[in-house]
């Protein structure tokens, strides 16, 4: 007995060591995170820019440049503060942010130039480029001097760095342009191999979304279409980069054997080869650039180089404050319902629930939506246009500006405003609708694994797993035809044309903005700033405050977003919407 009552009672010991811990791992954790945001604020609180001097504005972008609302970058400035760097951050950089801190800079008497630190850039579109440099030829008229320096350039971070006064690359150094090309997978047969049945609906010849599954290459339709518009947005690049050079865009980008002759005449030497072409100005080591910056900035012994404040440190001053608000909601990447959280994704039910707050606040007279989007749910884009005509029907203007690609389900959402406004980079169109359902009956048979069972109909019971009824895929067909019909009458109604004259237009045409313009999908070229232009002379303002909507979440939230976003950076976004198609059976997308 004395035995039995020992077990029970070391069990005992053993349960409340445990247990107890279990609440110290916790209550560490918790104490852990309260330290973190304490230290955040009173980082955020008494951090200030360093700039207390004249000098240069430095700005050393890091990481993806994106269409999303200005942010707080906290997290970031700790960072460099105690580690004493952030090149090597994956972080995400607001357009919105980076135009205002140069616009800034530009009427700043302390900031006397600009060096653009480009190589760690890894993404960014044409159109967030030019608008970008729309700025720096802002800085550039007061007067103000821009040097570019890198040990190389891709061909994204070249088209800022022309904007400089001089451009300067290290010894060893190399400009990567070689032109624009699509490349795709396709998985045709490797799902034939698998004996997975890939069942496609789609209207529009030219909607090539379903192509890696019926395919093993590329049609001849889509290679007609891409090819279009990808030789528009290289000529727009040469375009832009000759003038900012002062080349023609023969010197600019020879014909291949040209580029070979050139190559082998400076001896394979790629910063010799970039000379020559007059892409860059110097050739330079990087402790030389640095002495002939102290000769244009001056020295400062407390940072050790010359007089300089990164991007990063420089604060955007308060603007004063408006009782009239102009609303910026932003929808950007593959618009999605309220369940899904794909990397890059808007969640249709937070951008309605932005809408109709515009909408039922009184000092909001117009609302101008960023549209940055490829497409997605039909549902969802449904749910945001709808919202978007119950705001123009409270008498409030609604501006759509569109960045990289406003496509299918992004032109979709535009249809319900009252001006759209494209940049001529920008990618629109793709007016068509497609499903996609897959099946695995075969593949589980030839494993072994069979399905069986009973139904009142043959419509009921329907997965993935079985073969599926004629009915059924007749109804999706049918299904799917009915959406590309409402599409084109949406697109009929708003742009005022013929439903004959708007299927030429369509089935799943991909054009950028300056054909866009010609087929009167849009109504305008410009960039955002036209946008806000536009819509406060609908809304017959003078004074105003733009009022930017972001997504609100905890500190918990934000925090797993960012360990996200660090861990999903490497994933091909391509691969993440192949299996968010390729598993979400039956759905219909545009």
């Amino acid at each position: 007995m004395f035995h039995f009552f020992s077990i029970i009672f070391n069990f005992l010991i053993f349960l409340y060591k445990t247990i107890n811990c279990v609440r110290i791992f916790f209550l560490n954790i918790i104490f852990a995170i309260v330290f973190f945001i304490i230290i955040l604020f009173c980082f955020n609180f008494f951090y200030f820019s360093p700039l207390k001097f004249k000098g240069a504005l430095l700005v050393d972008l890091s990481g993806r440049i994106v269409n999303k609302p200005p942010v707080n970058n906290s997290f970031f400035k700790m960072n460099k503060y105690f580690f004493k760097s952030h090149k090597n951050q994956l972080r995400e950089n607001s357009l919105f942010d980076i135009v205002n801190l140069i616009r800034q800079a530009k009427c700043d008497d302390n900031i006397t130039g600009m060096i653009l630190s480009l190589e760690n850039i890894v993404e960014a579109d044409q159109t967030s480029l030019q608008y970008i440099g729309k700025t720096l030829q802002e800085f550039r008229s007061v007067g103000k001097p821009i040097y570019s320096m890198a040990g190389n350039y891709t061909q994204t971070q070249y088209l800022l760095a022309s904007y400089s006064n001089k451009i300067y690359l290290s010894l060893y150094g190399k400009v990567d342009i070689q032109g624009m090309s699509i490349n795709n997978f396709y998985y045709k047969t490797l799902l034939d191999k698998l004996k997975i049945d890939t069942h496609v609906f789609h209207v529009g010849r030219y909607k090539s979304a379903v192509e890696p599954f019926i395919r093993n290459n590329m049609s001849q339709f889509s290679y007609e279409d891409n090819k279009r518009w990808l030789d528009k947005i290289w000529e727009n690049y040469l375009d832009i980069v000759s003038k900012n050079r002062n080349l023609t865009k023969k010197q600019l980008f020879p014909d291949v054997k040209e580029i070979l002759n050139i190559f082998q005449f400076v001896g394979g030497s790629d910063s010799q080869f970039a000379l020559r072409n007059k892409w860059v100005d110097e050739i330079i080591s990087g402790s030389l650039f640095e002495k002939k910056m102290i000769e244009e900035f001056g020295w400062n012994k407390n940072i050790q180089s010359f007089n300089h404040v990164s991007i990063y440190d420089y604060k955007n001053k308060k603007c004063i404050e408006e009782k009239n608000k102009i609303a910026i909601i932003i929808l950007n990447g593959f618009i999605t319902d309220g369940t899904s959280n794909l990397l890059n994704s808007t969640n249709a039910s937070i951008i309605c629930q932005q809408i109709r707050d515009s909408r039922l606040n009184p000092n909001v007279k117009a609302v101008v939506i960023r549209v940055n989007s490829p497409g997605g749910s039909l549902q969802a884009s449904e749910k945001i246009r709808s919202e978007l005509v119950a705001t123009r029907f409270s008498g409030k203007p609604v501006v759509i500006s569109m960045g990289g690609i406003a496509a299918s389900g992004g032109y979709w959402v535009s249809t319900a405003s009252d001006y759209i406004i494209a940049d001529s980079n920008t990618l629109t169109g793709s007016i068509g609708i497609f499903g996609i359902i897959n099946t695995f009956n075969r593949l589980l048979d030839n494993i072994g694994v069979h399905v069986d069972g009973v139904s009142t109909s043959s419509l009921a019971g329907i997965t993935s797993t079985k073969l599926l009824p004629n009915e059924y895929l007749e109804m999706v067909k049918i299904n799917v035809e009915n959406g590309y019909r409402s599409f084109i009458e949406l697109v009929a109604k708003s742009r005022n044309k013929t439903l004959l004259e708007v299927d030429k237009v369509a089935q799943g045409h991909v054009w950028v903005g300056e054909d866009a313009l010609k087929n009167g999908l849009v109504d305008q070229l410009g960039d955002f700033e036209d946008a806000i232009n536009k819509s406060v002379e609908l809304a017959n303002l003078k004074n105003f405050q733009l009022k930017w909507y972001t997504i609100e979440m905890n500190f918990i939230d934000s925090l797993l977003m960012r360990i996200n976003k660090y861990v999903c950076f490497f994933i091909q976004e391509n691969f993440q919407y192949f299996v968010y198609r390729f598993f979400l059976n039956g759905n219909v997308y545009m």
